[in-house]
């Protein structure tokens, strides 16, 4: 009895894992770079130079032209990535990011600007801004997490996988379909080496239903 409870915890552990696990190999390219490699849980990409995504504030131009690996997401949920790069030219930059459509998206992860590390994040809803923390010194890799929760999603940071701080809150409209994974852009620069490990998705109840359940429980 015991070995069968204890299998069957296994079991259930595995099929929890599953689920929060997304297979690189069945996502999507939009700008697919030249040269990239899926090995096991982690995706390594050469970004394409000159390239970015940006909409009319401040600059006055528009570009949509990065690489960007994706799945599509409805409803709620939880993302988060390990990310490094060979960061070198101004603007270089590597992470996740959440994508209605070319005027709705929201990018966070590492930014290269003028020789310093700084966790950034670019919310555009027709237009674009941009938001940062600057690093006190380089570090090899971070995480970048993001949780979706009806119309807001929640943007964390960590060292460790461990200790979470977050870096933003953004409105993105619920209830709407999601492009949802990992992105670089190399604005200035001849393209760096960008990669991407342990990429997951864990599905989140929908809260207004988890509300309605509580305050309609079955007698």
């Amino acid at each position: 009895m015991k070995l069968r409870k204890l299998l069957y915890g296994l079991c259930a552990g595995l099929l929890v894992q599953a689920s929060a696990a997304q297979t690189l190999e069945k996502m999507q390219w939009f700008n697919e770079p030249e040269q990239w490699e899926i090995n096991g849980n982690a995706l390594t990409m050469d970004v394409t130079p000159q390239t970015d995504y940006w909409r009319i504030s401040h600059y006055g131009f528009t570009v949509d032209d990065a690489p960007f690996l994706y799945t599509l997401r409805g409803g709620e949920f939880e993302v988060k990535v390990k990310i490094s790069g060979d960061y070198v030219t101004r603007f270089d930059q590597s992470g996740l990011m959440l994508r209605l459509d070319h005027e709705n998206y929201i990018k966070a992860g590492i930014e290269f600007v003028d020789g310093k590390y700084n966790l950034s994040t670019v919310v555009t809803h027709h237009t674009s801004d941009w938001s940062i923390i600057p690093l006190d010194k380089p570090v090899p890799y971070v995480w970048i997490k993001a949780v979706r929760r009806l119309d807001a999603v929640e943007i964390f940071y960590s060292f460790d996988d461990k200790t979470y701080t977050m870096m933003r809150n953004a409105w993105l409209e619920d209830n709407h379909p999601v492009m949802v994974g990992v992105m670089g852009a190399c604005p200035d620069g001849k393209g760096f080496k960008a990669k991407f490990e342990h990429f997951t998705i864990k599905h989140l109840p929908d809260m207004r239903r988890v509300q309605w359940l509580e305050k309609n429980k079955a007698e």
